[in-house]
């Protein structure tokens, strides 16, 4: 099938990759002309592992390309992706639609002949309905159905989400529609992958519910975190225990500095917005948002106490940057708090992280940029870890602090044993489990 994917950001472009590996003829359209030469040239524009490969294969052998001519891409097509941005809104926590409904537009002038246009962009309930009509309008003699086929792709894992996903969700009522999409995703039937098919609207909300109830889930363990510091448990006991039993599962158990990213801050925002106007208000997904947001404010505080509650003229390294690892993505990350408090406390900051230090150049100004995480450390008068990447998980903690020019370190992702660090010479703060002879 011949398919257009209106948008080349981390969504479009990850798809549509992975839709011309199922063997379909993708034109992946963005309007941006420099990312597009840039996606020519097999530059990625993004940090995903494998994304590289396999977008480099399936330009290769013809089935995936990449323009900005919006018409020449719809032209033909059997199936139109909508997968542009759908970021909050200024102000009131609202996804702003004006991309979307933008791409409609464009859409509607372009369409010659029957396709399914496809919300893939995370959007509230009743926007589907919304793009027909715009679309109608436009065009009203246009031969086409709307779908919604939310996408459940995890930063640093994606690929592997969509080749082998939990379950593919389609929204629609066309008969038509259905045969389409059933098309596109017919590697996925073969291999008996879970696929739902339900209304619109239903499609809709289940992005939001399942990213909202994944937020809570991470601000549950982090409260229990909080919790565990007090009376003298261990978090990662607790949350092994509790994800053994399989009505709730292990992951998204582990305690950190709070979600950040493309998805759980935007989600949860607009699912509020959307429930407050629809008479349902979530209020537990209120209460998350506002803990999340004091979370990273909290962080920052810890490391002022580790340093024994100042850190002015402290120089401190920063092990991490991204919101989390195998991805460049700066989106709400922690670091966006973290390292502009400790920056206000009076603090020289020295950071590193293995792949988002282009997008953090653009975010956080009077740090400074090391090549590596053993020169972020040397030198140092303590350390804070925001990022579990795996190679710093097998820093050598001898080495470590050795380079350092002090023994704090405060481990805001639990990445290391406590026992390791303090016969290392390390005053040693975690997260949620005690440290015999620590404050942390």
């Amino acid at each position: 099938m011949r398919i257009a994917m209106i948008g080349s950001g981390y969504v479009g472009l990850v798809s549509g990759a992975c839709l011309s590996e199922f063997g379909h003829d993708v034109v992946c359209v963005d309007k941006d002309a420099g990312r597009v030469e840039q996606l020519k040239r097999n530059e990625m524009p993004i940090y995903e592992p494998g994304l590289d490969a396999l977008v480099a294969k399936n330009a290769a052998a013809g089935r995936l390309s990449f323009t900005t001519d919006l018409a020449a891409a719809v032209d033909g097509a059997g199936a139109v992706f909508i997968a542009v941005g759908t970021p909050s809104r200024r102000g009131d926590g609202h996804a702003d639609l004006s991309y979307v409904f933008a791409a409609a537009e464009e859409i509607a002038r372009a369409l010659t002949g029957y396709a399914v246009v496809v919300t893939k962009s995370t959007v509230p309930v009743g926007t589907g309905r919304k793009v027909a009509e715009v679309i109608r309008k436009v065009r009203p003699d246009a031969d086409f159905d709307i779908a919604s086929n939310p996408e459940f792709l995890r930063e640093g894992s994606a690929i592997g989400d969509f080749m082998l996903p939990d379950r593919v969700v389609i929204g629609t009522e066309g008969e038509r529609a259905k045969k389409a999409l059933s098309d596109v995703y017919r590697p996925l039937y073969l291999i008996e992958r879970p696929i739902v098919t339900t209304a619109l609207e239903t499609a809709e909300l289940i992005k939001y519910a399942a990213n909202s109830f994944l937020a809570m889930k991470v601000t549950f363990i982090n409260e229990v975190a909080n919790l565990c510091e007090q009376v003298g448990a261990n978090v990662h006991d607790v949350a092994r225990s509790i994800g053994l039993d399989k009505r709730i599962g292990p992951k998204f158990l582990h305690p950190g500095p709070g979600y950040g990213g493309s998805c759980f801050p935007k989600d949860t925002l607009a699912f509020v917005q959307t429930a407050r106007e629809a008479g349902a208000p979530q209020r537990l997904i209120e209460a998350v948002i506002e803990v999340n947001d004091a979370r990273k404010d909290e962080m920052a505080e810890r490391v002022v106490v580790a340093f024994g509650g100042s850190v002015a003229g402290k120089t401190i390294a920063v092990l991490g940057l991204a919101f989390k690892q195998n991805t460049d993505d700066m989106r709400d990350s922690p670091s966006l708090t973290v390292v502009p408090a400790l920056q206000r406390a009076g603090a020289r900051i020295r950071a590193y992280d293995p792949e988002a230090m282009k997008e953090a150049r653009k975010l956080l100004t009077g740090i400074d940029y090391a090549t590596s995480a053993y020169e972020a450390l040397r030198d140092a008068d303590g350390a804070v870890l925001l990022t579990e990447w795996n190679e710093f998980r097998a820093l050598d903690p001898a080495r470590m602090i050795k380079l350092m020019g002090g023994p704090i370190f405060v481990d805001l992702r639990n990445v290391y044993k406590p026992a390791d660090m303090q016969a290392a010479g390390f005053r040693y703060h975690s997260i949620g489990r005690p440290v015999p002879g620590s404050a942390g």
